[in-house]
């Protein structure tokens, strides 16, 4: 168990040093005092004495010691996880100083779930594109969830999503965009897709494509499942991936459930079909999400006005 450090003797912990940081990754990472060292290209005394440093300028305990090396404490994991933050904006400032330098304004990192990253996302990049050619724009298509996660890490600078923990939500700021109602989706020709009119009974005898377990999505649909008494079928595809999402309901009988703005080309192209069912299954409004009181780059604060203005263009609702 890791002694307390007495608290009277507190000093200034701004006068924690890049290296201190490094050293606390590496610590996290190895799980070692004398493999972090190794890691950090120092000896184990030193990297010991950088340790206490940083304990002493905070005034508590950030590793327990045990026999088979160092855990973080409670104080400990807080600090990794704000100085792996910390470093990662230290990378993004050299690489924005050097694209300033070269005459380029830099990158913006965007995060998106599957719907706006149909439409909202590449309509809003070309617009920036067209206007400042130079940018680097990389984009990441996921759930919510981990999207968000790597928003407060700093990985990401903008993320069109949800905010799916409510503990996250004073670290964060979001502009709510659109409602997401999803429908049946199946290939075109699928025995359903012909009908004026379907019931959620039809869709028991056919195989579905589902989202992960750990996806809200997924728990929804199982709630609809269980509410209108369907037994659920065995023959199941779980995958996050909307291309493979698409290449199976054009070569199969499965079903999944997705916003039609998704799979509109593919509708338009008489490729997959949309069935005439009100499904009940409905995700909340989606929107920008970005770190309160983060100053965003040059890039991405233009990346931010294009969603903005290619958001009121494609939703009725609005830019709310």
């Amino acid at each position: 168990m890791a002694k307390p450090i007495n608290h009277a003797h507190w000093s200034n912990p701004s006068r924690l040093k890049t290296r201190h940081l490094l050293l606390l990754m590496h610590l996290d990472e190895q799980g070692s005092v004398l493999r972090a060292a190794e890691a950090a290209r120092m000896t184990q005394p030193a990297a010991s004495k950088l340790l206490a440093e940083m304990e002493g300028l905070l005034g508590v305990p950030l590793f327990e010691r045990h026999a088979r090396g160092v855990a973080p404490t409670w104080y400990g994991q807080v600090l990794i996880r704000r100085a792996r933050s910390a470093l990662l904006e230290i990378g993004r400032a050299q690489e924005e100083i050097a694209a300033l330098r070269d005459g380029r304004m830099g990158q913006a990192s965007i995060g998106t779930v599957v719907n706006p990253g149909t439409n909202l996302v590449p309509q809003a990049v070309a617009a920036v594109k067209r206007q400042h050619p130079d940018i680097l724009v990389r984009i990441e298509m996921d759930y919510s969830r981990p999207l968000v996660a790597k928003l407060l890490d700093g990985q990401l600078d903008l993320v069109i999503g949800r905010i799916m923990d409510p503990e996250d939500g004073a670290e964060l700021v979001f502009e709510p965009l659109a409602d997401e109602p999803h429908s049946v989706v199946v290939r075109a020709g699928h025995p359903l897709a012909g009908r004026a009119a379907v019931a959620h009974a039809d869709l028991e005898e056919y195989g579905w494509i589902l989202p992960p377990p750990d996806s809200v999505l997924r728990a929804r649909l199982e709630t609809m499942f269980l509410e209108r008494g369907l037994v659920g079928s065995r023959s199941t595809v779980e995958t996050s991936s909307l291309p493979v999402t698409i290449n199976l309901l054009r070569s199969s009988d499965l079903l999944t459930a997705l916003p039609v703005e998704a799979v509109a080309p593919y509708v338009q192209a008489q490729q997959l079909a949309v069935l005439p069912l009100e499904l009940g299954v409905s995700m909340e409004s989606f929107g920008i999400v970005r770190r309160r009181g983060h100053q965003l780059s040059p890039a991405a604060e233009k990346m931010l006005e294009a969603l903005r203005g290619t958001a009121q263009e494609l939703y009725s609702a609005g830019a709310r």
